[in-house]
């Protein structure tokens, strides 16, 4: 009779909002399998989300948008004003550096990491916070970041004379919460202190048919998604993150999304350039290799800051160069951002609301009135998603910080079966690169077996003349040669600083480790 009550009381619940259907195997389900259909339910928060789902319906198909609209006619670049870069900007870099480790030392600067996605194109069903590239040392990317922000406070500390923390705040998604936290768990929280680790989840909403109907995948299984990373904003408030932060003294955040491998966590030249700019808002970017780079360009959109995907911009328009040669659109998106703690709550408490949700047509698995699990071959209903970029437009200063990105930049989205693009092999070998360099620039060599120096790879960010500097860059993008194989410890040196000690007039042979514990060339212990 409880089991009867209750599909009456939900089925009440779900007609009223059209999803009465979701209910049509309960009778043949177990306890557990009704338990696991009454929590996505739950998750679904109908009627809310047929309210997204109608506001999101009302946007034009892809298509009929480019027809009726094209971006182009209103987009202009970041004017100068706003722009800083580690390349043309080098001599300003120490005074940024300065002020970012000083705000550092203050426990003033927090870090927020989007967590939410699954392994799922690596091949692997777990966090791909939790992914192992193929290192000497094997650690995850989520151990490597964890050592920056140690490495971080201890630069900070020992330079101001007292100890810091910078707060780490994990956005999950429902998949990947408890798998992140027993992760942490078992890995002693990577030797940050337990209280200063903040998990919190973002939400879920119903995948639905193109008429407004939440799709089953399973008898007791509503097809479900994460929405977005701009789904943050609504996190933030619903779990009172932005509570915890303003409690903690927290001024400054630093955005960022767990797949690059080379992000500077709270990085302080990032951090000093945005306090001195007195911006609200940045975004670390990177130029765009070619005009047709399938990222998203940082840009102005009818006067307001926006980023414009590269499949909403003609080929003519990407291809548009200033009169230095560089491409006039160029500031490439990698989700790498600077909010203060002011701005992040105008954003939670006033402008969240009015962010609408981009639509993804999808090919969404599902159970048909027999029972049967069908893959369908093409799209049959659309996932919403915020992205965390929405909010830019809301800036009253806004700024963009350009990077090099053989430095910064090199994600992992693809197994290494697939197109050969940002995959653990690539991740794997920018790191190994970026390290070569930083022995190289601290005075180190590296020899081959028959002890003669290999040549030296230059950086872009050294001094060269711009025709060196070009070709360096594309064959560092291309990263069509292996790299030595070497590998620094972030607890021994957070962006190449004080190797000198450690490097400076040895000749090594790879493979070569720096780490807590000294310097080792695994090659002579047989390994």
């Amino acid at each position: 009779m409880e089991g009867a009550g209750l599909k009456e009381q939900q089925h009440q619940r779900l007609a009223a909002s059209g999803q009465a259907h979701l209910l049509r195997y309960w009778d043949g389900l177990e306890e557990g399998e009704r338990a696991e259909l009454l929590a996505d339910l739950d998750d679904c928060h109908f009627p809310e989300s047929l309210c997204f789902f109608r506001r999101a319906a009302q946007q034009a198909p892809p298509e009929q948008q480019q027809q009726q609209y094209r971006v182009d006619e209103s987009m202009e670049p970041v004017p100068k004003e706003v722009q800083g870069s580690v390349s043309r900007d080098r001599e300003r870099l120490p005074g940024w550096q300065a002020e970012g480790l000083h705000q550092i030392s203050q426990s003033k600067v927090a870090v927020l990491l989007l967590a939410g996605g699954q392994g799922t194109r690596l091949g692997v069903t777990f966090p791909k916070g939790m992914y192992n590239v193929g290192l000497l040392s094997q650690k995850t990317l989520f151990q490597i970041q964890a050592e920056r922000i140690l490495k971080l406070q201890q630069r900070a500390s020992e330079q101001f004379g007292h100890k810091c923390t910078i707060p780490w705040y994990i956005m999950t998604s429902g998949r990947t919460m408890d798998s992140t936290k027993e992760f942490f768990v078992k890995n002693d929280y990577f030797r940050l202190q337990k209280e200063n680790i903040i998990f919190f989840q973002q939400g879920m909403l119903p995948a639905m048919t193109f008429d407004g109907k939440a799709i089953l995948e399973g008898k007791s299984k509503i097809a479900m998604a994460p929405d977005g990373n701009g789904g943050l904003y609504r996190a933030l408030g619903n779990q009172k993150i932005v509570e915890d932060m303003e409690d903690r003294g927290i001024a400054y955040i630093h955005v960022y999304c767990v797949d690059n491998i080379l992000v500077k966590v709270a990085d302080p030249t990032f951090i000093g350039f945005c306090v001195e700019q007195q911006a609200d808002c940045g975004a670390k970017v990177v130029e765009k290799t070619h005009p047709t780079e399938a990222v998203g360009v940082v840009c102005k959109v009818n006067g307001l800051y926006q980023v414009v995907e590269y499949s909403e911009i003609t080929l003519a328009t990407a291809q548009k160069r200033n009169a230095d040669g560089h491409l006039m659109f160029n500031a490439g998106n990698i989700c790498n951002h600077y909010f203060t703690l002011q701005f992040l709550k105008d954003v939670v408490t006033i402008h969240e609301p009015k962010l609408q949700h981009h639509v993804a047509r999808k090919k969404i698995p599902y159970i048909n009135d027999q029972g049967q699990q069908i893959n369908p071959d093409k799209p049959n209903g659309i996932k919403m998603e915020k992205f965390v970029f929405d909010i830019f437009q809301f800036s009253k200063k806004f700024v963009i910080f350009e990077v090099l990105r053989e430095d910064e930049f090199s994600p992992l989205k693809n197994a290494d079966s697939q197109d050969g693009k940002d995959t653990p092999t690539t991740a794997r070998h920018a790191l190994m690169s970026l390290h070569h360099r930083w022995v190289l620039n601290a005075g180190g060599h590296f020899v081959d077996e028959n002890g003669s120096r290999i040549p030296a790879i230059p950086s872009s960010a050294t001094g060269m003349s711009e025709a060196v500097t070009a070709v360096v860059n594309d064959n560092m993008k291309e990263l069509t040669d292996l790299p030595i194989k070497c590998e620094i410890s972030p607890l021994v040196s957070y962006a190449g600083e004080g190797l000198g000690k450690h490097v400076a007039g040895h000749d090594f042979r790879a493979p070569l480790i720096i780490d807590e514990n000294g310097v080792h060339e695994l090659i002579k212990n047989g390994l």
